[in-house]
């Protein structure tokens, strides 16, 4: 059997992973609600979620009746204390993924994470959603003091995951713009928390369920 193509698959976590949009959205509701702002459907906060609390949030204020700095101020805090206190109510991973995970696991593929979501929220919800296990490193937007699209905490990923042959998933250009920094290939998901169209991304191949993950990486080219 010819060697699989790559020794790391690396996964973002929000809109790639885990479909978090249900927890994000009861939080941002939470804290939109305590200056009087009517709350928004799940769907409607999708869009808002990929550079961070604060811009989801920004995003919402803007949204529902403008945002100035002390607002911003004022609620940021309320958002994230109600969101590291529910992390996983409403959270589930995308279909198909684990039986990917299983595939690519069976193949001696290290699987691993990287997040522009804090240390704090990602290994807990991680624990708490049951999968911490299954990955050989979790980097984390404050992991190496820099976020995506900075390449190093994705080299800092491949280090922890063991090193070799890398491929990045993500949904938003923070993940591909840091995989193309890093030197690696990437995929987009279609499924994500997009604000725009999935080829706009410019990854090297979109996916639009995880069943096709496997199959795709197989068959990578050099």
């Amino acid at each position: 059997m010819a060697r699989f193509p790559f020794d790391i698959v690396g996964f973002d976590l929000d809109g790639t992973l885990l479909d978090t949009s249900g927890d994000l959205a009861a939080a941002v509701n939470h804290a939109i609600g305590t200056i009087g702002r009517p709350p928004f459907p799940t769907a409607d906060i999708r869009p808002f979620v990929g550079k961070g609390a604060k811009v989801m949030l920004q995003r919402a204020l803007a949204a529902s009746g403008g945002c100035d700095d002390a607002m911003l101020e004022t609620t940021l805090p309320i958002l994230l204390d109600y969101y590291q206190q529910n992390l996983a109510v409403h959270t589930v991973p995308y279909p198909g993924l684990i039986a990917a995970m299983d595939e690519l696991a069976a193949a001696g593929v290290s699987l691993a994470i990287c997040t522009n979501k804090a240390e704090r929220f990602t290994l807990p919800l991680m624990r708490q959603i049951g999968l911490s296990d299954r990955f050989a490193a979790i980097v984390g937007g404050d992991t190496v003091g820099v976020a995506k699209p900075d390449p190093a905490p994705i080299h800092a990923m491949i280090d922890r995951a063991g090193g070799g042959r890398a491929i990045f998933l993500g949904d938003t250009i923070n993940d591909i713009a840091g995989a193309r920094n890093a030197g690696i290939p990437s995929i987009a998901v279609s499924f994500g928390f997009l604000d725009g169209p999935v080829e706009a991304l410019e990854a090297d191949a979109v996916i639009d369920h995880f069943d096709e993950l496997a199959p795709l990486l197989e068959s990578w080219s050099a």
